[in-house]
Protein backbone atom coordinates (compact mmCIF):
# COMPACT_ATOMS: atom_id res chain seq x y z
CA UNK A 1 0.00 0.00 0.00
CA UNK A 2 1.68 3.32 -0.89
CA UNK A 3 0.55 6.92 -0.20
CA UNK A 4 0.25 9.72 -2.39
CA UNK A 5 1.71 13.44 -0.71
CA UNK A 6 -0.99 15.78 -0.64
CA UNK A 7 0.98 18.18 -2.37
CA UNK A 8 0.98 15.33 -5.77
CA UNK A 9 -1.07 16.34 -8.54
CA UNK A 10 -3.72 14.23 -9.46
CA UNK A 11 -3.35 11.23 -11.57
CA UNK A 12 -4.26 10.99 -14.98
CA UNK A 13 -5.40 8.22 -16.41
CA UNK A 14 -5.67 7.30 -20.60
CA UNK A 15 -9.45 7.84 -21.00
CA UNK A 16 -10.01 4.64 -22.73
CA UNK A 17 -10.36 0.83 -21.84
CA UNK A 18 -7.68 -1.64 -22.16
CA UNK A 19 -7.69 -5.09 -20.68
CA UNK A 20 -4.16 -6.55 -20.17
CA UNK A 21 -5.11 -9.89 -18.07
CA UNK A 22 -8.09 -12.17 -17.67
CA UNK A 23 -10.52 -10.06 -15.70
CA UNK A 24 -10.05 -10.89 -12.44
CA UNK A 25 -6.44 -10.50 -13.17
CA UNK A 26 -4.03 -12.79 -11.07
CA UNK A 27 -3.38 -9.91 -8.21
CA UNK A 28 -6.96 -9.25 -7.72
CA UNK A 29 -7.36 -12.84 -7.58
CA UNK A 30 -4.78 -13.05 -4.77
CA UNK A 31 -6.79 -9.82 -2.82
CA UNK A 32 -10.03 -11.41 -3.54
CA UNK A 33 -8.55 -14.60 -1.50
CA UNK A 34 -7.23 -12.32 1.19
CA UNK A 35 -11.10 -10.71 1.22
CA UNK A 36 -12.97 -13.83 1.51
CA UNK A 37 -10.86 -14.41 4.64
CA UNK A 38 -11.93 -11.51 6.79
CA UNK A 39 -14.30 -9.71 5.49
CA UNK A 40 -18.31 -10.06 5.79
CA UNK A 41 -19.86 -12.54 3.02
CA UNK A 42 -22.98 -9.89 3.43
CA UNK A 43 -20.34 -7.61 1.94
CA UNK A 44 -20.53 -9.02 -1.79
CA UNK A 45 -18.97 -7.55 -4.95
CA UNK A 46 -20.48 -7.79 -8.27
CA UNK A 47 -16.69 -8.08 -9.91
CA UNK A 48 -13.91 -9.36 -7.99
CA UNK A 49 -11.96 -6.74 -9.55
CA UNK A 50 -9.95 -4.21 -7.20
CA UNK A 51 -9.83 -0.81 -8.45
CA UNK A 52 -6.20 0.97 -7.56
CA UNK A 53 -6.59 4.13 -9.65
CA UNK A 54 -9.46 6.13 -11.40
CA UNK A 55 -9.49 9.14 -13.47
CA UNK A 56 -12.26 10.53 -15.07
CA UNK A 57 -14.79 7.79 -16.14
CA UNK A 58 -12.26 5.35 -16.07
CA UNK A 59 -11.00 2.73 -13.69
CA UNK A 60 -7.39 0.93 -13.32
CA UNK A 61 -6.90 -2.18 -11.72
CA UNK A 62 -4.31 -3.86 -9.52
CA UNK A 63 -3.33 -5.88 -12.62
CA UNK A 64 -3.15 -2.53 -14.67
CA UNK A 65 -6.48 -3.50 -16.46
CA UNK A 66 -8.65 0.23 -17.65
CA UNK A 67 -12.41 -0.04 -17.45
CA UNK A 68 -15.23 2.16 -18.40
CA UNK A 69 -17.13 3.14 -15.49
CA UNK A 70 -21.18 3.69 -16.13
CA UNK A 71 -21.63 3.14 -12.61
CA UNK A 72 -19.37 6.37 -10.80
CA UNK A 73 -19.88 4.43 -7.10
CA UNK A 74 -23.72 4.02 -8.62
CA UNK A 75 -23.85 7.41 -8.79
CA UNK A 76 -21.30 9.20 -6.56
CA UNK A 77 -18.41 10.02 -8.38
CA UNK A 78 -20.88 12.52 -10.78
CA UNK A 79 -18.32 15.30 -11.83
CA UNK A 80 -15.85 12.43 -12.75
CA UNK A 81 -13.32 10.20 -10.53
CA UNK A 82 -10.64 12.20 -8.81
CA UNK A 83 -11.90 15.16 -10.16
CA UNK A 84 -8.80 17.74 -9.64
CA UNK A 85 -10.73 20.64 -7.55
CA UNK A 86 -12.40 18.18 -5.49
CA UNK A 87 -9.10 16.79 -4.66
CA UNK A 88 -7.44 20.00 -3.97
CA UNK A 89 -9.89 21.01 -1.59
CA UNK A 90 -9.89 18.43 0.13
CA UNK A 91 -6.25 18.10 0.33
CA UNK A 92 -6.14 21.52 1.64
CA UNK A 93 -8.95 21.21 4.14
CA UNK A 94 -7.23 18.07 5.82
CA UNK A 95 -4.20 20.07 6.44
CA UNK A 96 -5.96 22.60 8.24
CA UNK A 97 -9.05 20.59 10.21
CA UNK A 98 -9.90 17.24 10.10
CA UNK A 99 -12.87 16.63 12.76
CA UNK A 100 -14.27 18.99 15.88
CA UNK A 101 -17.93 18.01 15.52
CA UNK A 102 -19.69 21.19 14.21
CA UNK A 103 -22.47 20.40 16.99
CA UNK A 104 -19.68 21.37 19.60
CA UNK A 105 -17.44 23.80 17.79
CA UNK A 106 -18.75 24.73 14.65
CA UNK A 107 -16.45 25.63 10.94
CA UNK A 108 -17.44 27.52 8.01
CA UNK A 109 -17.94 24.42 5.64
CA UNK A 110 -20.85 23.37 6.98
CA UNK A 111 -22.75 26.80 7.17
CA UNK A 112 -21.44 27.03 2.85
CA UNK A 113 -22.49 23.92 2.01
CA UNK A 114 -26.22 24.65 3.80
CA UNK A 115 -25.82 28.46 2.12
CA UNK A 116 -25.51 26.11 -1.46
CA UNK A 117 -28.05 23.76 -0.63
CA UNK A 118 -30.13 26.38 0.01
CA UNK A 119 -29.74 28.02 -3.32
CA UNK A 120 -29.96 24.67 -5.44
CA UNK A 121 -32.77 22.75 -4.27
CA UNK A 122 -36.12 23.04 -5.93
CA UNK A 123 -38.46 25.99 -3.96
CA UNK A 124 -38.26 29.62 -3.72
CA UNK A 125 -38.66 30.01 0.13
CA UNK A 126 -36.58 30.28 3.35
CA UNK A 127 -34.10 26.50 3.54
CA UNK A 128 -32.07 24.94 6.04
CA UNK A 129 -30.47 21.64 6.42
CA UNK A 130 -28.99 19.00 8.32
CA UNK A 131 -26.00 17.16 7.44
CA UNK A 132 -24.96 13.07 7.93
CA UNK A 133 -23.02 10.57 6.37
CA UNK A 134 -25.61 8.81 4.23
CA UNK A 135 -27.99 8.60 2.04
CA UNK A 136 -30.36 6.07 4.17
CA UNK A 137 -29.22 8.31 7.35
CA UNK A 138 -30.29 11.31 5.48
CA UNK A 139 -33.88 9.02 4.73
CA UNK A 140 -33.94 8.48 8.59
CA UNK A 141 -33.92 11.94 9.50
CA UNK A 142 -36.31 13.46 7.09
CA UNK A 143 -38.92 11.18 8.58
CA UNK A 144 -37.74 11.90 12.10
CA UNK A 145 -38.26 15.66 10.85
CA UNK A 146 -41.51 14.84 9.07
CA UNK A 147 -43.21 13.21 12.22
CA UNK A 148 -42.05 15.78 14.51
CA UNK A 149 -43.32 18.71 12.16
CA UNK A 150 -46.45 16.79 11.90
CA UNK A 151 -47.35 15.33 15.42
CA UNK A 152 -48.14 12.18 13.11
CA UNK A 153 -46.74 8.38 12.45
CA UNK A 154 -47.57 7.25 9.25
CA UNK A 155 -44.63 7.27 6.84
CA UNK A 156 -45.55 6.15 2.65
CA UNK A 157 -43.63 5.52 0.20
CA UNK A 158 -43.84 4.27 -3.30
CA UNK A 159 -43.90 0.73 -5.17
CA UNK A 160 -40.55 -0.46 -6.29
CA UNK A 161 -38.74 1.84 -3.78
CA UNK A 162 -35.17 1.93 -2.32
CA UNK A 163 -34.22 4.06 0.12
CA UNK A 164 -31.11 2.33 2.32
CA UNK A 165 -29.88 -0.63 4.39
CA UNK A 166 -30.95 0.46 8.14
CA UNK A 167 -33.48 -0.77 9.90
CA UNK A 168 -36.27 2.12 8.76
CA UNK A 169 -34.95 1.99 5.64
CA UNK A 170 -35.07 -1.63 4.50
CA UNK A 171 -38.73 -1.06 5.78
CA UNK A 172 -39.54 1.39 3.39
CA UNK A 173 -37.93 -0.41 0.39
CA UNK A 174 -40.00 -2.85 -2.24
CA UNK A 175 -37.53 -5.60 -2.34
CA UNK A 176 -36.94 -7.37 0.77
CA UNK A 177 -34.39 -10.10 -0.92
CA UNK A 178 -31.56 -8.91 -0.32
CA UNK A 179 -32.21 -5.72 1.66
CA UNK A 180 -34.24 -6.73 4.37
CA UNK A 181 -34.57 -10.72 3.94
CA UNK A 182 -33.64 -12.12 7.62
CA UNK A 183 -33.15 -8.71 9.16
CA UNK A 184 -36.38 -8.25 11.05
CA UNK A 185 -38.31 -6.94 12.46
CA UNK A 186 -38.81 -4.08 10.97
CA UNK A 187 -39.62 -0.72 11.37
CA UNK A 188 -43.76 -0.36 11.60
CA UNK A 189 -46.07 2.76 10.28
CA UNK A 190 -44.15 2.11 6.45
CA UNK A 191 -47.09 2.03 3.69
CA UNK A 192 -46.34 0.74 0.18
CA UNK A 193 -48.06 2.86 -2.26
CA UNK A 194 -48.51 2.14 -6.35
CA UNK A 195 -46.47 3.99 -8.31
CA UNK A 196 -46.50 5.66 -11.62
CA UNK A 197 -45.06 2.90 -13.83
CA UNK A 198 -46.01 3.86 -17.68
CA UNK A 199 -44.54 1.12 -19.35
CA UNK A 200 -46.12 -1.26 -17.29
CA UNK A 201 -49.26 0.12 -16.19
CA UNK A 202 -49.75 2.41 -19.01
CA UNK A 203 -51.85 5.06 -16.69
CA UNK A 204 -51.38 8.53 -17.06
CA UNK A 205 -49.99 10.78 -14.98
CA UNK A 206 -53.66 12.21 -13.71
CA UNK A 207 -55.02 8.52 -13.14
CA UNK A 208 -51.72 7.06 -11.46
CA UNK A 209 -52.12 9.73 -9.32
CA UNK A 210 -55.33 8.86 -7.88
CA UNK A 211 -54.85 5.71 -7.49
CA UNK A 212 -52.11 6.41 -5.47
CA UNK A 213 -54.08 8.54 -3.51
CA UNK A 214 -57.06 6.68 -3.00
CA UNK A 215 -54.84 3.83 -1.62
CA UNK A 216 -53.40 5.88 0.81
CA UNK A 217 -56.76 7.78 2.20
CA UNK A 218 -58.64 4.35 2.16
CA UNK A 219 -55.21 2.24 3.85
CA UNK A 220 -53.73 4.83 5.60
CA UNK A 221 -56.08 8.10 6.14
CA UNK A 222 -54.88 11.61 4.96
CA UNK A 223 -54.59 12.54 8.75
CA UNK A 224 -52.04 9.80 10.11
CA UNK A 225 -50.02 10.74 7.43
CA UNK A 226 -46.60 12.09 8.53
CA UNK A 227 -45.03 11.98 4.99
CA UNK A 228 -45.15 10.80 1.26
CA UNK A 229 -41.41 9.50 0.35
CA UNK A 230 -40.76 9.71 -3.59
CA UNK A 231 -37.71 9.03 -5.88
CA UNK A 232 -38.88 11.63 -8.58
CA UNK A 233 -36.96 9.52 -10.59
CA UNK A 234 -36.54 5.95 -8.96
CA UNK A 235 -33.08 4.41 -8.80
CA UNK A 236 -32.65 0.65 -8.11
CA UNK A 237 -35.94 -0.33 -9.31
CA UNK A 238 -35.33 0.75 -12.42
CA UNK A 239 -34.62 4.23 -13.30
CA UNK A 240 -38.69 4.68 -13.92
CA UNK A 241 -40.08 7.93 -14.84
CA UNK A 242 -43.28 9.04 -13.77
CA UNK A 243 -45.81 9.64 -15.82
CA UNK A 244 -46.06 13.64 -16.31
CA UNK A 245 -47.92 15.16 -13.91
CA UNK A 246 -47.91 12.54 -11.62
CA UNK A 247 -45.94 14.34 -9.19
CA UNK A 248 -47.48 17.72 -8.79
CA UNK A 249 -50.32 15.89 -8.64
CA UNK A 250 -49.19 13.77 -5.80
CA UNK A 251 -47.65 17.13 -4.54
CA UNK A 252 -51.49 18.94 -4.76
CA UNK A 253 -52.83 16.31 -2.48
CA UNK A 254 -49.88 16.52 0.19
CA UNK A 255 -50.11 19.88 0.44
CA UNK A 256 -53.94 19.71 0.82
CA UNK A 257 -53.88 17.00 3.88
CA UNK A 258 -50.53 18.44 5.56
CA UNK A 259 -48.29 15.56 4.64
CA UNK A 260 -45.06 16.09 4.24
CA UNK A 261 -43.41 15.82 0.79
CA UNK A 262 -39.78 14.45 0.54
CA UNK A 263 -38.03 13.85 -2.66
CA UNK A 264 -35.16 11.22 -2.24
CA UNK A 265 -32.84 12.83 -4.39
CA UNK A 266 -29.60 10.47 -3.26
CA UNK A 267 -29.28 9.12 -6.75
CA UNK A 268 -31.09 11.61 -9.32
CA UNK A 269 -29.53 14.97 -7.76
CA UNK A 270 -26.39 16.66 -7.58
CA UNK A 271 -26.48 17.26 -11.60
CA UNK A 272 -27.09 13.87 -12.40
CA UNK A 273 -29.74 14.41 -14.97
CA UNK A 274 -28.81 17.63 -16.31
CA UNK A 275 -30.77 19.37 -13.57
CA UNK A 276 -29.09 19.73 -10.19
CA UNK A 277 -32.18 17.77 -8.89
CA UNK A 278 -34.47 15.47 -11.08
CA UNK A 279 -37.63 16.93 -9.38
CA UNK A 280 -36.80 20.04 -11.51
CA UNK A 281 -37.95 18.07 -14.64
CA UNK A 282 -41.07 17.25 -13.37
CA UNK A 283 -42.20 20.99 -11.69
CA UNK A 284 -42.14 19.11 -8.12
CA UNK A 285 -40.98 21.91 -4.98
CA UNK A 286 -40.68 19.21 -2.55
CA UNK A 287 -41.21 20.13 1.17
CA UNK A 288 -38.01 18.52 2.42
CA UNK A 289 -34.98 16.91 -0.32
CA UNK A 290 -32.89 14.23 0.35
CA UNK A 291 -28.96 14.54 -1.37
CA UNK A 292 -26.42 12.06 -0.83
CA UNK A 293 -23.90 10.45 -3.30
CA UNK A 294 -23.16 12.80 -5.72
CA UNK A 295 -22.91 16.05 -3.27
CA UNK A 296 -19.05 15.70 -1.94
CA UNK A 297 -17.08 13.97 -5.15
CA UNK A 298 -16.49 10.51 -3.36
CA UNK A 299 -16.36 11.20 0.31
CA UNK A 300 -19.50 10.74 2.94
CA UNK A 301 -21.34 13.66 2.81
CA UNK A 302 -25.59 13.52 3.08
CA UNK A 303 -27.86 15.73 4.00
CA UNK A 304 -31.60 16.90 4.57
CA UNK A 305 -32.65 20.20 2.92
CA UNK A 306 -36.36 21.79 3.43
CA UNK A 307 -38.32 24.67 4.36
CA UNK A 308 -37.22 26.22 7.34
CA UNK A 309 -40.31 25.81 9.57
CA UNK A 310 -40.42 22.23 8.86
CA UNK A 311 -36.82 21.98 9.39
CA UNK A 312 -37.15 24.16 12.57
CA UNK A 313 -39.60 21.78 14.14
CA UNK A 314 -36.89 19.60 15.61
CA UNK A 315 -35.45 20.53 18.95
CA UNK A 316 -31.59 21.37 19.89
CA UNK A 317 -29.82 18.60 19.70
CA UNK A 318 -32.21 16.47 18.32
CA UNK A 319 -30.35 16.39 15.24
CA UNK A 320 -26.98 15.62 13.84
CA UNK A 321 -23.99 12.86 14.68
CA UNK A 322 -20.39 12.94 15.51
CA UNK A 323 -19.08 12.81 11.44
CA UNK A 324 -22.27 14.05 9.98
CA UNK A 325 -21.11 17.03 7.85
CA UNK A 326 -17.13 16.72 8.52
CA UNK A 327 -15.56 19.34 7.20
CA UNK A 328 -13.29 17.52 4.94
CA UNK A 329 -16.84 16.14 3.19
CA UNK A 330 -17.69 19.74 3.24
CA UNK A 331 -15.19 21.22 1.53
CA UNK A 332 -14.83 18.61 -1.38
CA UNK A 333 -19.26 19.49 -1.67
CA UNK A 334 -18.37 22.87 -2.05
CA UNK A 335 -15.56 22.44 -4.66
CA UNK A 336 -18.39 20.18 -6.17
CA UNK A 337 -21.20 22.57 -6.25
CA UNK A 338 -18.26 24.84 -8.11
CA UNK A 339 -17.51 22.59 -10.45
CA UNK A 340 -20.84 21.73 -11.54
CA UNK A 341 -21.21 26.01 -12.48
CA UNK A 342 -17.65 26.26 -13.78
CA UNK A 343 -17.69 23.03 -15.89
CA UNK A 344 -20.53 23.79 -17.21
CA UNK A 345 -22.15 20.40 -16.13
CA UNK A 346 -25.57 20.61 -16.47
CA UNK A 347 -24.96 20.86 -20.29
CA UNK A 348 -22.59 17.53 -19.89
CA UNK A 349 -26.01 15.42 -18.09
CA UNK A 350 -28.00 16.86 -21.45
CA UNK A 351 -25.20 15.99 -24.01
CA UNK A 352 -24.94 12.31 -22.25
CA UNK A 353 -28.53 11.94 -22.40
CA UNK A 354 -28.49 12.74 -25.88
CA UNK A 355 -25.41 10.58 -27.15
CA UNK A 356 -26.48 7.21 -24.88
CA UNK A 357 -30.03 7.26 -25.98
CA UNK A 358 -29.54 7.83 -29.75
CA UNK A 359 -26.90 4.91 -29.24
CA UNK A 360 -29.43 3.11 -27.83
CA UNK A 361 -32.06 3.62 -29.81
CA UNK A 362 -29.92 2.43 -32.63
CA UNK A 363 -29.69 -0.92 -30.70
CA UNK A 364 -33.48 -1.23 -29.73
CA UNK A 365 -34.23 -1.26 -33.41
CA UNK A 366 -32.03 -4.55 -33.84
CA UNK A 367 -32.32 -6.19 -30.57
CA UNK A 368 -36.38 -6.62 -29.38
CA UNK A 369 -35.36 -7.56 -25.72
CA UNK A 370 -35.08 -4.13 -25.46
CA UNK A 371 -38.49 -2.89 -24.43
CA UNK A 372 -37.76 0.35 -23.11
CA UNK A 373 -35.37 2.96 -23.10
CA UNK A 374 -35.88 5.68 -20.09
CA UNK A 375 -34.18 8.30 -17.85
CA UNK A 376 -32.69 11.97 -17.74
CA UNK A 377 -29.43 13.22 -18.33
CA UNK A 378 -26.92 10.55 -17.07
CA UNK A 379 -29.34 8.27 -15.47
CA UNK A 380 -30.49 5.96 -18.32
CA UNK A 381 -31.74 2.48 -18.46
CA UNK A 382 -33.02 -0.14 -20.78
CA UNK A 383 -35.02 -2.69 -19.69
CA UNK A 384 -35.05 -6.41 -21.19
CA UNK A 385 -37.91 -8.28 -21.81
CA UNK A 386 -37.92 -12.06 -23.03
CA UNK A 387 -37.09 -12.25 -27.01
CA UNK A 388 -40.53 -11.14 -28.65
CA UNK A 389 -42.41 -9.83 -25.86
CA UNK A 390 -41.52 -6.28 -25.96
CA UNK A 391 -45.03 -4.94 -27.39
CA UNK A 392 -46.94 -7.92 -25.41
CA UNK A 393 -46.36 -9.93 -22.18
CA UNK A 394 -43.35 -7.38 -21.31
CA UNK A 395 -41.84 -10.65 -19.32
CA UNK A 396 -38.95 -9.85 -17.39
CA UNK A 397 -35.55 -10.71 -18.91
CA UNK A 398 -33.06 -10.88 -15.94
CA UNK A 399 -30.82 -14.02 -17.60
CA UNK A 400 -30.14 -10.92 -20.22
CA UNK A 401 -28.99 -8.32 -17.80
CA UNK A 402 -26.78 -10.98 -16.07
CA UNK A 403 -25.19 -12.22 -19.05
CA UNK A 404 -24.51 -9.12 -20.70
CA UNK A 405 -22.78 -7.17 -17.12
CA UNK A 406 -20.60 -10.37 -16.63
CA UNK A 407 -19.28 -10.62 -20.47
CA UNK A 408 -18.78 -6.34 -20.90
CA UNK A 409 -16.81 -6.65 -17.56
CA UNK A 410 -14.99 -9.13 -19.59
CA UNK A 411 -14.32 -6.51 -22.31
CA UNK A 412 -13.32 -3.80 -19.87
CA UNK A 413 -16.76 -1.87 -19.55
CA UNK A 414 -18.90 -1.54 -16.37
CA UNK A 415 -22.63 -2.06 -16.62
CA UNK A 416 -24.89 -2.35 -13.57
CA UNK A 417 -28.11 -3.76 -13.03
CA UNK A 418 -31.25 -2.50 -11.51
CA UNK A 419 -35.25 -3.19 -11.27
CA UNK A 420 -37.17 -4.71 -9.51
CA UNK A 421 -36.87 -8.23 -10.90
CA UNK A 422 -33.48 -7.66 -12.29
CA UNK A 423 -34.48 -6.94 -15.69
CA UNK A 424 -33.12 -3.58 -15.85
CA UNK A 425 -29.36 -2.27 -17.28
CA UNK A 426 -28.56 1.15 -15.93
CA UNK A 427 -26.15 3.57 -17.51
CA UNK A 428 -24.72 6.20 -14.86
CA UNK A 429 -21.49 7.25 -15.49
CA UNK A 430 -19.82 10.49 -14.56
CA UNK A 431 -20.59 13.74 -16.53
CA UNK A 432 -16.57 13.44 -17.27
CA UNK A 433 -17.21 10.83 -19.48
CA UNK A 434 -16.85 11.32 -23.81
CA UNK A 435 -18.67 10.53 -26.49
CA UNK A 436 -15.85 8.55 -27.50
CA UNK A 437 -16.08 6.04 -24.46
CA UNK A 438 -19.90 6.31 -24.53
CA UNK A 439 -19.59 5.16 -28.28
CA UNK A 440 -17.07 2.46 -27.48
CA UNK A 441 -19.39 1.06 -24.16
CA UNK A 442 -22.13 0.85 -26.57
CA UNK A 443 -20.27 -1.30 -29.19
CA UNK A 444 -19.14 -3.36 -26.24
CA UNK A 445 -23.41 -3.63 -25.31
CA UNK A 446 -24.01 -4.59 -28.85
CA UNK A 447 -21.71 -7.44 -29.20
CA UNK A 448 -23.03 -8.53 -25.61
CA UNK A 449 -26.54 -8.33 -27.17
CA UNK A 450 -25.60 -10.07 -30.42
CA UNK A 451 -23.97 -13.24 -28.39
CA UNK A 452 -27.59 -13.27 -26.75
CA UNK A 453 -29.81 -13.94 -30.26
Amino acid sequence: MTFTSLDAPVTSVPQERSIVTAVPGPKSRELHERRLAVVSSGVSSTLPVYIERANGAILVDVDGNRFIDFGAGIGVTTVGHTEASVVAAAAGQLQDVIHTLFTITPYEQYVRVAELLAEHTPGDWAKKSVLVNSGAEAVENGVKIARKHTGRRAVAVLDHAYHGRTNLTMAMNYKAMPYATGFGPLAGDVYHAPSSYPYHDGLSGTDAAARTTSWLEKVVGASDLACLVVEPIQGEGGFMVPAEGYLPALQEWCTANGVVLIADEIQSGMARTGRYYASEHFGLEPDLVLTAKGIAGGLPLAAVTGRAEIMDSAQPGGLGGTFGGNPVACAAAVAVFEAIENNGLLAEGERIEKTLTAGLEKLAATYDIIGEIRGRGAMIAIELVQPGTGSTTKEPNAAAVSEITTWAAQQGVLFLSAGTYGNVLRFLPSLAVTDELIADGLSVLDAALARLS
